[in-house]
């Protein structure tokens, strides 16, 4: 008997991000995760990095605040 594929909703795990300027900031944060090999999400009018895959929290954290901006969990 086969086993069903149960698809798990993708685990999310949210940062508040602060000295964003606008939303060029936020898209410059992606890049740089991106680069990384991290998909990630970031609003300017939130102020909130999403990341939907599980990811060293510590290095999302480094590559941000290499950056130039704030992080921290929500």
């Amino acid at each position: 008997m086969k086993k069903k594929n149960i698809n798990h909703p993708a685990k999310k795990k949210l940062y508040k991000i602060s000295g964003m300027d606008c939303d060029s900031c936020a898209k410059m944060i992606e890049l740089d995760l991106e680069d990384a090999g991290i998909t990630a999400k970031c609003s300017y009018l939130k102020e909130v990095l999403e990341i939907t895959h599980d990811h060293d929290s510590t290095k999302v954290v480094e590559i941000v605040k290499k950056s130039g901006y704030s992080i921290t969990t929500t």
